[in-house]
């Protein structure tokens, strides 16, 4: 095991890092006054046994979005916790009815990590759409033989309709980059209309069942809620196209991945481009990784230097605002 390591000095804030993160956000912790850091000093996930120790007693807690605090973690903690920091713009992994009974504030990182998911957004699209790994794949095996007027073909996007679901932050920038490809028409779904971020786009509101049956590309940008979980299913797959491509960055519940196995390997649709899956780590003999049609990523949407150097530190700078009783930068409203 990897022990946890103290840094800094003791003091009256006690806090806990549940992974090793972005030097720049454990600097920001370690310089506070009077903030006593322990930290699970490693890149894989604090065993569950390690997360209950190194909570007991703690005033904060800075977690990642693979850690499940749930009541067992917050009874662990005591009634000390006052703060919890995510390292993420999603908090499907909080149990935020439990932390909003106790009092607990939550802190989050949105906006930072917009435009790097935006930009893996579209480049998943193009790699799906364009069969890009699958190319690649044919020059390693000596599959690329001569230029074949067929061989090869995907879908473009010039003149297309792209489907969003959730035209939130992170929709409205991927709409944003796909606009200059030549996009003819923006649908969108959601839990309501948005004219005023709609309008950019020329973006038309439309229910599920419309979006599924019109668009050419469907990208998954919504929250993760009990009203979209399993969203994409069998019934949303049969109204898509054969030729439209679907793509996933925002949690992988909100498919129904065995549905979606079927519709690819039955060419009810044309491709699938998923930077999220359940479980994460998808097990190397999943179905779906057996396909050619389907590109897979390891949840790399925000994965720039930059970005998740800005991330961890915006989760440190919520931490201590909250530990302090002062507004946080980000803060999530229970």
């Amino acid at each position: 095991a990897v022990p946890a390591v103290a840094v800094a000095v003791a003091g009256a804030m006690s806090v806990f890092v549940t992974r090793r993160i972005p030097a720049e956000g454990l600097r920001v912790l370690s310089q506070a006054s009077g903030c006593r850091v322990r930290q699970w000093d490693s890149e894989e996930p604090v065993p569950r046994a390690e997360l209950l120790a190194g909570v007991a007693g703690t005033r904060g807690l800075l977690c990642l979005l693979s850690d499940r605090i749930d009541r067992e973690v917050l009874d662990a903690a005591g009634p000390d916790l006052k703060v919890i920091s995510t390292l993420s713009v999603g908090f499907d992994h909080l149990a935020l009815d439990e932390i909003k009974k106790r009092g607990i504030r939550v802190g989050y990182t949105p906006e930072v990590l917009t435009d790097a998911t935006a930009e893996l957004s579209v480049a998943l699209l193009l790699s799906a759409c364009r069969r890009l790994p699958e190319a690649a794949e044919q020059v390693k095996s000596g599959g690329w033989t001569t230029w074949k007027p067929l061989w090869m073909c995907g879908h473009g996007l010039s003149d297309s309709t792209v489907g969003i679901i959730g035209l939130g932050r992170i929709g409205q920038a991927v709409a944003r980059r796909l606009k200059p490809f030549g996009v003819r028409k923006f649908l969108y779904t959601g839990s309501g209309p948005k004219p005023e971020s709609a309008a950019e786009f020329g973006a038309e509101f439309v229910p599920l069942a419309r979006l599924a049956e019109e668009s050419d590309f469907v990208v998954v940008t919504c929250a993760l809620t009990p009203a979209t979980q399993g969203m994409c299913n069998k019934d949303f797959f049969a109204k898509m196209k054969k030729t439209s491509v679907f793509v996933n960055t925002s949690r992988g519940a909100v498919v129904n991945q065995e549905d979606l196995y079927q519709a690819l390997a039955q060419g009810q649709i044309a491709a699938a481009g998923l930077d999220v899956t359940t479980p994460e780590p998808l097990p190397t003999d999943h179905p779906l990784l057996s396909l050619k049609n389907c590109v897979i990523l390891p949840h790399i949407g925000s994965a720039t230097y930059a970005t998740r150097s800005t991330m961890a530190v915006l989760a440190a700078k919520n931490l201590l605002a909250g530990l302090r009783g002062e507004p946080m930068p980000q803060e999530l409203k229970l």
